[in-house]
């Protein structure tokens, strides 16, 4: 059953994915260009992440901080008025269709985070892995940021074991709720290790 909702998983990915591309590309031509005159370059935000059987990907978002300067140095500081906007409506996440596209991720799946982590995850949280990482996820849609680390990774480890086609249509359903409620977003929050930062809108970039 897992096996058949992974293949026909794959194939509404590359299918929407593909689609949402070509409808939104004159979204992401403008935004691109707000983000190159607000900010300068790169325009993108690109970060290696680990994927599907800890694989490690280059993740690609729209920029939404400042370079790092004598005024700008922590993150609140660096994080711009059009940054936040581009966060609390998730439009700095449409380049990762790209990510769905070439199969490094899937519309919905475990977040994917930091490579700098891969050592400290217990046998279980690691098998968040043994799937293709998502925009969105069972845990996003059950609290985001409200929910304490272990909470989200026990739900990455639920969907593993649990995933159907009828979950992935609740969990993005719930998900575009969410955004266009914006629900549980927040700019920065603390990683997912003692004395670590998970940088996205669980990050800073």
């Amino acid at each position: 059953m897992l096996r058949h909702h992974q293949r026909i998983a794959r194939s509404v990915d590359v299918a929407v994915s593909g689609l949402a591309l070509l409808v939104f590309a004159p979204v992401i031509a403008v935004i691109a260009l707000v983000v190159r005159l607000r900010l300068g370059s790169p325009v993108l935000f690109r970060q290696d992440r680990v994927g599907r059987d800890e694989q490690v990907f280059r993740l690609v978002k729209f920029r939404t901080m400042r370079v790092p300067d004598a005024d700008h140095i922590t993150d609140a500081d660096r994080l711009t008025r059009v940054g936040r906007w581009l966060r609390a409506t998730s439009l700095d996440e449409l380049p990762t269709l790209w990510n769905v596209f070439r199969g490094e991720m899937s519309l919905v799946g475990p977040r994917p985070l930091l490579v700098e982590y891969l050592p400290l995850y217990s046998p279980v949280q690691a098998r968040r892995h043994e799937v293709r990482p998502g925009i969105t996820g069972l845990a996003q849609i059950s609290g985001r940021n409200a929910l304490t680390w272990e909470e989200k990774f026990a739900y990455d480890v639920d969907y593993v074991d649990n995933r159907t086609h009828l979950m992935d249509l609740r969990i993005l359903g719930r998900t575009i709720s969410a955004v266009v409620t914006r629900r549980g977003a927040v700019e920065v929050c603390h990683g997912p290790f003692r004395g670590s930062t998970e940088p996205g809108r669980e990050r800073a970039d």
